[in-house]
């Protein structure tokens, strides 16, 4: 087998969440390619995390490190400056990566395009009552739309691109990774049709997600100014996502992607 040219590194975040940090350790290691790192921020100030970390044998490619900070972006930012390869993937503990090939689909993705810059692809999630694959092409000629279908763990972003654009904004609570997004937008990317990331239920930008769409709309005007087009897409989304959380909403939801709807094991 060939020598690739890119290492690809895993950064997983946890906060005081070691059942989760578990599940995605176990979706790593499934991993027909491993990842060449496996680096875990552990910004815990509970001893759960550190103390299971340390009494259990991890393979070669896993390493940890515990941090202080008490913010998200922090630890984010920590796990990017902390790891040693080309390609990064931050993930937060508790989601996982779907099936085995994730790392392996996108390392060949990178393999053949030296100019390839970023990459994001599907992601499953719990809605609507249902299991479903959601995503397509991220297009940035709609970034007013806000973070969308973007999935921020299946995005897989080369050092560099952090080195031109800055890491992620600590003044930012949820919207951190569209804050991201709206500046590499202009950076050559790829999209995979293909789950890469399995999301859990739960987690903060789960649990608020007008608050955020709210703070998407900052980060927007922050990096483009005002927009009526915006303005009129988050009315929207704040309109079907009310009708989506009710009973009715939910059931013609499930109807509509019951061709996404995926087998759980």
């Amino acid at each position: 087998m060939a020598s690739r040219k890119y290492k690809i590194s895993t950064v997983s975040i946890c906060y005081n969440n070691l059942d989760e940090m578990i599940r995605t350790c176990a979706s790593v290691d499934r991993q027909l390619q491993k990842p060449d790192e496996h680096l875990i921020i552990n910004g815990s100030d509970t001893p759960e995390v550190d103390e299971y970390l340390r009494s259990v044998k991890h393979p070669p490619y896993r390493r940890w490190g515990n941090v202080v900070n008490g913010h998200i972006s922090g630890n984010y930012n920590e796990g990017i400056k902390r790891s040693s390869v080309d390609i990064i993937d931050v993930v937060y503990s508790g989601d996982e990566y779907y099936g085995e090939r994730a790392i392996e689909i996108v390392s060949k993705a990178f393999e053949e395009d030296d100019t390839l810059m970023w990459t994001h692809g599907n992601y499953v999630q719990f809605r609507g009552g249902a299991w479903v694959e959601t995503g397509r092409a991220f297009n940035p000629k709609l970034i007013y739309r806000g973070m969308g279908v973007t999935g921020q763990p299946t995005m897989f972003v080369k050092r560099e691109v952090y080195e031109r654009v800055g890491l992620y904004d600590r003044t930012r609570k949820i919207a951190l990774d569209y804050d991201m997004v709206v500046r590499l937008a202009d950076e050559k990317f790829k999209y995979i049709n293909y789950p890469i990331i399995r999301f859990f239920p739960g987690g903060l930008s789960t649990n608020n997600q007008w608050i955020g769409k709210l703070e998407e709309k900052e980060v927007y005007k922050k990096h483009k100014g005002s927009s009526l087009k915006m303005e009129l897409w988050f009315l929207r989304s704040r309109l079907l996502d009310m009708f989506t959380n009710t009973k009715l909403g939910s059931k013609i939801f499930q109807i509509k992607n019951k061709n996404k709807e995926l087998k759980q094991s």
